[in-house]
């Protein structure tokens, strides 16, 4: 039953074409598809690194104020006398 189905639309010229046009907009349509989730899975790479970059600047800055504290009480001493905290 389907096998005559297949041979009476393989016969039409109308349905050979109607067929095309039905397989070329799926194709299209599932690249669009596949582009959409291309560019959602960017967008969140691209967030994901945005939130990295800040934690890894915090991190940086945290270090940065650790290289410059005092190393002892005689240190901290000095540095409120000359007023350099």
């Amino acid at each position: 039953m389907i096998s005559g189905l297949l041979a009476m639309l393989a016969g039409s010229s109308w349905a050979r074409a109607a067929l095309r046009y039905g397989v070329t907009a799926l194709a299209v349509l599932l690249f669009l598809l596949a582009l959409r989730g291309s560019g959602e899975q960017a967008g969140r790479l691209a967030e994901r690194l945005e939130t990295t970059e800040k934690a890894n600047d915090v991190q940086r800055q945290m270090l940065e104020a650790a290289a410059r504290r005092p190393r002892d009480r005689n240190d901290l001493a000095d540095r409120l006398r000359d007023g350099e905290f």
